[in-house]
């Protein structure tokens, strides 16, 4: 017998200052018995730091060649191709050249690895962007994740500020992109 998956449902109050982005999301979001909370945070994380109109989870681990999120413009070109964890940087390659951009907002317990060995590669391919954040961070949300997700996020001069309840959490992305 199959597990089944768990759903969680997600409020954010998202202020990006720094591409003028002020939005309300509300998401829906299937974890897969296979999926990790750590992934599932990364997933929920991206939706909020790259939203732009049209963007989507798609069905991710279940679909292997599609990416973890989306935005296609009407005649179904991808405009917009993320990635979440630490995939295998010749996805993210492949990627590229069947989308305008592609995101990758890495993290994970071996992103010091990761990074040292496939980094380069990427952030020197154009229409390609790493985005890199603290493993601590990742581990705090994991921490408080609940089935009902309700964050607040602000985005200035490049720092992340989120408010989950009572607690407001802070962290310095590191973003990589050619030019």
């Amino acid at each position: 017998m199959a597990l089944p998956v768990t759903i969680y449902k997600a409020n954010i109050q998202l202020s990006d200052l720094d591409r003028g982005i002020y939005e309300t999301l509300q998401a829906t979001l299937a974890r897969h018995p296979s999926e990790t909370e750590e992934r599932l945070v990364g997933r929920l994380l991206a939706y909020a730091l790259l939203y732009e109109e049209g963007l989507v989870f798609t069905k991710g681990v279940c679909e292997g060649d599609e990416p973890d999120l989306w935005s296609k413009a009407p005649d179904d070109r991808i405009r917009s191709w993320i990635e979440v964890g630490l995939p295998d940087p010749e996805r993210l390659l492949k990627a590229r050249r069947h989308a305008d951009q592609v995101t990758l907002l890495a993290f994970g317990s071996k992103l010091p690895g990761w990074e040292r060995q496939h980094l380069d590669k990427l952030i020197n391919s154009s229409n390609i962007t790493v985005i890199i954040l603290e493993q601590e961070f990742i581990n705090q949300l994991v921490s408080r994740l609940k089935r009902t997700v309700s964050w607040s996020i602000t985005v200035t001069e490049g720092n992340l500020y989120l408010q989950d309840g009572a607690e407001t959490l802070e962290t310095s992305p590191k973003r990589y992109a050619q030019g």
